[in-house]
């Protein structure tokens, strides 16, 4: 029997708990977010409670599947990764990671959390494909994905208005080779 899937050297990733009411509220309504998620309002506790009382559904029920991400050696929580718009016909969804704190960045999570996260929907969810929107302007999410083997596929032109201009919007897209 291997590793276990969700599990790497430095970092874990786990199911939402009732407990992470208070990260995701402060995730969910910090504005420096909002243009990466296209939320234009502040999320309540009641609404976010509900959410994380139906986080139990399987992607195939709820067609997204959020996980946190945590420090092996504290449980810290360092931030979530989400497989969103997931496509049961076409088995593929797309990829968001957040590594919450700037100091938490840089020291290797995210690449980590990916590589877990890809293994996972390749081996246990059997997926086709995964994909990522990234700002043109994000150029560490850029090398980020491409370190895990996703690939520029397009570009989509202004795509996404953020304060009062338009910003091209790119396209990253891994595809497992090795699904029959």
């Amino acid at each position: 029997m291997g590793a276990p899937t969700l599990v790497g050297d430095t970092i874990f990733l786990r199911a939402l708990e009732p407990e992470d009411i208070d990260m995701l509220y402060d995730i969910e309504n910090r504005e420096e977010y909002w243009e990466l998620s296209g939320t234009q309002a502040p999320y309540g506790r009641h609404l976010l409670q509900e959410y994380i009382a139906n986080a139990y559904k399987d992607l195939y029920e709820a067609k997204q599947l959020r996980f946190v991400i945590c420090l092996r050696e504290t449980q810290r929580v360092l931030g979530l990764v989400d497989l969103f718009d997931f496509s049961p016909r076409h088995f593929r969804a797309g990829v968001g990671i957040l590594i919450i704190e700037a100091e938490d960045r840089r020291h290797g999570y995210a690449l980590e959390t990916l590589e877990i996260l890809k293994a996972y929907a390749f081996k246990q969810l059997d997926l086709h494909q995964l994909y990522a929107n990234i700002l043109e302007e994000n150029t560490a999410s850029q090398r980020l994905f491409e370190k895990v083997g996703f690939v520029l596929v397009g570009i989509k032109k202004d795509w996404r208005r953020l304060q009062g201009s338009y910003k091209n919007e790119l396209l990253y897209q891994l595809i497992n080779i090795h699904v029959h």
